[in-house]
């Protein structure tokens, strides 16, 4: 074998496994940015059920305070629509945006509130609280409450892993190539930094 045939072999070889080297690291990034992503999409899946669940026992609740003679339908009324908004705002985990994410959460959030001053008015009918249906319902969804912050921190968490992952040099090419985008938070709404007196 002649020499220069020699040498345009070994260059081959070196090509070949730079090249291969390429195409395993691109395929081994793709494939750590669909386990991300997909975990994004399972801690979101956490972060709806939660929120199912309170809207599952907002009607027990509102059936046990409705029991109460002249209680404020009004109240009521708000807290009902407040709830079928909340569950007419779903998101597709794959198709997650800042803006769908926000109205998800406004309308969320409008629940909350609307349960706020729900048990507000609570307040004016000790025979109400005093019933043993309402207060396990109230600790009930005291519980949900708490699991919701807690997904969503998570959620934020698992987020953020990915969106971190996506964004470092090189693997922001395939992440590119792919249509890999950015996820966005949860924030904390106006005035969350003061949390609602509510006394039961």
């Amino acid at each position: 074998m002649k020499k220069g045939c020699l040498i345009w072999v070994i260059i081959g070889v070196i090509v070949g496994l730079f090249v291969f080297g390429i195409i395993s690291w691109g395929i081994k990034v793709y494939n750590n940015m669909v386990g991300l992503q997909e975990g994004v999409t399972s801690q979101w899946g956490n972060v709806e059920t939660q929120y199912q669940r309170r809207a599952d026992l907002i009607p027990n609740f509102v059936n046990t305070v409705k029991g109460a003679a002249e209680f404020e339908q009004e109240t009521l009324t708000r807290v009902i629509e407040a709830r079928a908004k909340a569950t007419q705002v779903t998101i597709d985990p794959t198709n997650m945006t800042a803006e769908n994410l926000q109205q998800f959460q406004a309308a969320q959030s409008d629940l909350s509130s609307a349960l706020s001053r729900l048990m507000v008015v609570v307040e004016k009918y000790p025979d109400i609280k005093a019933t043993q249906n309402f207060r396990d319902l109230q600790v009930e969804l005291e519980g949900t409450e708490n699991r919701i912050s807690t997904e969503r921190r998570k959620f934020n968490e698992v987020a953020q892993g990915f969106n971190t992952y996506i964004k470092r040099f090189p693997a922001n090419i395939i992440a590119g190539w792919y249509d890999f985008n950015a996820k966005p938070y949860f924030e904390s709404m106006e005035g969350a930094e003061k949390a609602p007196e509510v006394k039961f």
